[in-house]
């Protein structure tokens, strides 16, 4: 009987949340459609003498500057290992070809040191890392 009791007594404060749950609305999420692209070991990679792939950073890492302070690159960088994945970049342009024209400027990419993979990726606006 005691435990009955307890029952009738406690028994809305574990529906009422469950049921509140059913009234809340769906999140809002402001979507923006960006670019994920995967760099990958290009076809001269490991080929290109030293001073020339030192170069060949050099001038990488100025273009990457180049497309942060334009607003069109928002994340980039280097994996940590010695894969074929060699980095990544989040474009924040409004359509691909955008993205390869980009792409294509690059001196690293145009050497053959990387090749590259692009996909559509959709984030909510204002995302950072923490």
């Amino acid at each position: 009987m005691k435990k009955i009791f307890l029952l009738i007594i406690f028994l809305p404060f574990f529906i009422t949340p469950l049921c509140a749950q059913d009234n809340e609305e769906t999140p809002n999420f402001d979507l923006k459609q960006y670019f994920f692209v995967m760099l990958t070991k290009g076809e001269n990679s490991g080929k290109i003498d030293s001073a020339k792939s030192g170069q060949l950073i050099i001038d990488h890492l100025n273009n990457i500057k180049k497309m942060q302070s334009d607003g069109k690159l928002d994340i980039v960088g280097p994996f940590g290992d010695d894969g074929e994945w060699r980095g990544l970049f989040i474009f924040n342009v409004p359509e691909k070809k955008d993205v390869l024209e980009l792409l294509t400027n690059d001196p690293a990419i145009q050497a053959g040191m990387f090749k590259y993979e692009i996909h559509p990726w959709w984030s909510e606006k204002g995302q950072s890392l923490k």
